[in-house]
């Protein structure tokens, strides 16, 4: 029984040793990145994260080998679009649904116009209609403004100067991808059954993207441009 006592006690004493010899090798810029992203209430950028840390730091690498570490763990570094965040693990997102939520549900009108800003941004309101074929209801820009899943780019170098529309970031959290680029594209659509298999010739995916730079076609946005009531404030470059 002794011996047995005796046991236990060096094997505790061993993995306190291994806890102790990890936290003294643990990089302290490691140890910092962690405590920025841990207190920050929004995603942050690269950028923003490289003045924080100690001149020199591999900031790139440092974030790999964080999100690495929390692969496993109940909450896990995630990009959202160019940035970082601390998110909940996504096998353990059932812990916290709140059976009070209600859900809204979008018409279909809202989802291809969604759809054809993802794919094709920036695009303006003429070039939904468009593509779609339809007239484009006011609403129906305003409810995807409102849930904050598109925003207001730019203004298009052509007459009347129309305001162009892309993605947030908000959309990007809500379906779970890092880029718009994670996209499914005409092979994966078809396979999804999401797509007829007649589609004409010539038919294609186009590859999105959600570079936040505007275009040659582009002017930046005018201070009175956002005053129309349901569009979201203009995403920050980093930080808060």
């Amino acid at each position: 029984m002794a011996q047995s006592a005796q046991k236990l006690v060096v094997v505790e004493n061993d993995e306190n040793n291994d806890r102790e010899a990890d936290v003294s090798t643990r990089p302290e810029e490691l140890r910092l990145l962690e405590a920025l992203l841990f207190a920050s209430k929004e995603p942050l950028d690269e950028a923003l994260l490289a003045k924080q840390l100690p001149a020199g730091t591999d900031v790139p690498k440092t974030l790999a080998r964080l999100k690495a570490e929390y692969a496993t763990r109940g909450v896990n570094l995630v990009r959202i679009g160019k940035k970082w965040t601390f998110r909940t693990a996504g096998d353990l997102s059932w812990l916290l649904t709140k059976h009070s939520v209600q859900t809204r549900k979008l018409s279909r009108a809202a989802i291809e116009t969604l759809a054809i800003v993802a794919y094709h941004q920036p695009v303006t309101r003429a070039e939904i209609e468009e593509i779609r074929g339809v007239v484009a209801s006011k609403g129906t820009l305003d409810v995807l403004l409102e849930i904050g899943w598109i925003r207001p780019r730019g203004r298009r170098k052509a007459p009347g100067r129309p305001l162009t529309y892309g993605t947030s970031e908000s959309f990007l959290s809500q379906f779970g991808l890092e880029s718009v680029g994670d996209l499914p594209g005409l092979e994966e659509l078809k396979g999804a059954g999401l797509l007829d298999g007649r589609l004409p010739p010539g038919f294609d995916v186009p590859m999105p993207s959600d570079d936040a730079a505007l275009r040659d076609d582009e002017d930046p946005l005018e201070p009175g441009d956002l005053d129309f009531g349901l569009a979201p404030p203009p995403e920050r470059s980093g930080g808060k």
